[in-house]
């Protein structure tokens, strides 16, 4: 899951840089528009982990466990670090829209 966040945040900052936005515009208007996808997915799975944890037993409840704490922290991960991480490049200068495309 936190590969695909990170795949959906960075290509839609890419189309974000593509209509011609600066670097910074794009994190912002790139994470609002990716945030859905985002949310939704993880949702999904924490839907799935509160099945399993509720039907399941032993063994499986603890993968249920670990599977809630792994997709938080990759929500977290991806949401606020990334998009902190994305920012700080900006703020320092890389505006060469190269070094973030193709």
């Amino acid at each position: 899951m936190a590969v695909d966040a990170n795949v959906v945040i960075f290509e839609r900052f890419r189309e974000e840089l593509k209509e011609g936005r600066t670097p910074l515009n794009a994190v912002k208007f790139g994470f609002r528009n990716a945030g859905r996808a985002v949310l939704d997915s993880n949702v999904t799975t924490l839907i799935a982990a509160v099945v399993l944890m509720i039907f399941g037993t032993g063994t499986i409840k603890g993968f249920a466990t670990t599977l809630m704490i792994s997709i938080i922290a990759s929500y977290f991960t991806a949401v606020l670090i990334t998009r902190g991480l994305l920012i700080l490049i900006c703020k320092l200068g890389v505006n060469n829209r190269k070094a973030y495309t193709r």
